[in-house]
């Protein structure tokens, strides 16, 4: 069934300014080019210029536009796979590392409000890990994360406060953690750092980065030549080892008003049989909202994407008295083979970084990358720079992971060569589907829009070569491989893939 009122469109790009920043125009020259202009460019930027380099960020779309705007502002110590996780994986030493870097992002983030009187709603708030009845089978994790959260050095107790939205089985509430409006930070961390050592420009799209002393970076407008580039991504462009050590999810999110008052400030992670539900209140203004993000699912995975928007609509309703849904989009990230995200210089590459694997904890790993890879490129000591290298070598930790992903590579690849199209001809599309159809032996994608004009790409993602996906509740083309996705036109939106989808051989 067509969902209706599936907008994507996210929260935070309605009630921000946008400022607009020039786009890139011939060839310059500086020290370090940022690929990227969400919270990891940035924040390494203001580190780099603060020391005196010349750097440029370059966005293909706008300043925070990518996976920072569709984030849900959230800051918070733990992580996604929760912190008993690399308990299991790791050493105790890792684990209040992790927690230990996270937590010196945190600080970072409102350092830099509190510098440039940036006003994003920031406020330190609770975290808070919950089972309730009806979950009290996944009780005995909440119990594993209280243990693991005290070994990390984190105050914490086993309670809720008072008028907590839920009835609560197990719960571990984590003080001092913070939330506030990423694109409203990224905007005007932007604006301050744009100036004579610092250009940050948008609606340049990087085509192809070629290592070398110096660096030369192509984009649709000119070149850059830099010494170091940053691929701040959120997954690295081009073909990468580390791509075959993660894992591509999407999940859907909402926003939506209900009747009553708002739950107090918090992050609330209301764990549900196999992940959780994340929600937090937002104001803005007179304007409240609660904030509501569902399950991942794997990118090119499920036939019916729109039915993982239906199941959060129908958990926000069974537990709130929605008066109506206000904004819906869906966001991305990446799942790294043991639990730890991949910072620093590409193993092949001498004078290129990257920032990736962060699952669904960017906003704070992202600026933690930030500091991680400026500290290297200026060769200071970073006590994380080790712990979070992609060179890193974790085999028993990463093991599991890693050979299921590239069977699944494998398997992906080997089944839709096998068995392409999902229709025989475009005749049987009907309006407001997209199928892949194989004719004159091209493997094609088609999309039949509302109007019933027929949009044809080829089915065959530029990046590695795996057969795209149709995703029924954006509207796009995904890649089940590494993540890329594509727009009904073949224009490519996100992940590894630098280009889009090619244009069909034949006429059909």
């Amino acid at each position: 069934m067509e969902i209706k009122h599936f907008t994507n469109r996210a929260l935070w790009s309605e009630s921000t300014s946008k400022h607009d920043f020039p786009r890139l125009t011939g060839d310059i020259e500086v020290d370090v080019a940022i690929v990227g202009g969400g919270i990891t460019g940035l924040s390494a930027a203001y580190n780099l210029v603060k020391s005196g380099k010349k750097v440029a960020v370059l966005e293909a779309l706008q300043v925070g536009m990518g996976t920072t705007g569709s984030s849900t502002g959230n800051l918070y110590a733990s992580i996604d796979e929760y912190l008993f996780t690399i308990g299991s994986k790791h050493s105790e030493e890792a684990l209040k590392a992790v927690v230990a870097s996270r937590l010196s992002a945190i600080d970072f983030i409102e350092q830099r409000i509190q510098e440039y009187n940036i006003s994003c709603d920031f406020r330190r708030v609770p975290f808070y890990l919950f089972t309730t009845a009806d979950t009290s089978a996944k009780s005995n994790q909440i119990e594993k994360e209280q243990q693991a959260a005290v070994k990390a050095g984190l105050n914490i107790s086993k309670s809720p406060p008072e008028n907590f939205p839920f009835s609560v089985d197990e719960i571990v509430n984590i003080p001092d953690q913070a939330q506030f409006n990423p694109l409203k930070y990224v905007s005007q961390l932007a604006l301050a750092l744009q100036g004579d050592n610092c250009q940050i420009l948008e609606n340049t799209k990087v085509l192809k980065v070629e290592e070398g002393e110096p660096c030369t970076v192509h984009t649709s407008h000119g070149t850059v030549r830099a010494k170091q580039v940053i691929m701040a991504t959120h997954t690295p462009k081009g073909i990468y080892a580390v791509h075959t050590a993660m894992e591509p999810y999407r999940e859907h999110a909402m926003a939506v008003k209900i009747k009553g008052e708002l739950p107090a400030g918090g992050i609330y992670w209301h764990m549900q049989l196999t992940q959780h539900y994340s929600l937090r209140p937002y104001i803005d203004g007179s304007e409240q909202f609660l904030l509501v993000l569902g399950e991942a699912y794997k990118v090119g995975h499920e036939n019916d994407t729109a039915q993982n928007f239906k199941k959060i609509e129908e958990y926000v309703r069974a537990n709130f008295n929605v008066e109506s849904i206000a904004y819906t989009w869906a966001a991305q990230h990446y799942k790294p083979a043991d639990a730890l995200p991949y910072i620093g210089n590409s193993p092949t590459e001498k004078n290129i970084f990257i920032a990736t694997g962060f699952a669904a904890d960017g906003l704070v790993y992202g600026t933690l990358s930030g500091m991680i890879i400026s500290d290297l490129i200026m060769n200071k000591e970073n006590p994380y720079a080790k712990m979070y290298s992609p060179t890193r070598f974790t085999p028993i930790a990463s093991a599991t992971k890693f050979v299921k992903e590239n069977l699944d590579v494998g398997y992906q690849l080997v089944k839709d060569l096998l068995f392409y199209g999902d229709a025989d001809e475009v005749k049987d599309i009907k309006i407001g589907q997209g199928k892949t159809i194989k004719l004159n032996n091209e493997r094609l994608a088609v999309y039949r829009d509302e109007q019933g004009a027929v949009h044809l790409v080829s089915g065959i993602c530029p990046h590695m070569g795996c057969a795209v996906h149709w995703n029924n509740g954006e509207k796009t083309w995904d890649c089940p491989c590494h993540g890329s996705r594509f727009g009904i036109d073949g224009e490519v939106l996100e992940g590894p893939a630098f280009t889009g989808l090619a244009k069909p051989k034949h006429s059909h």
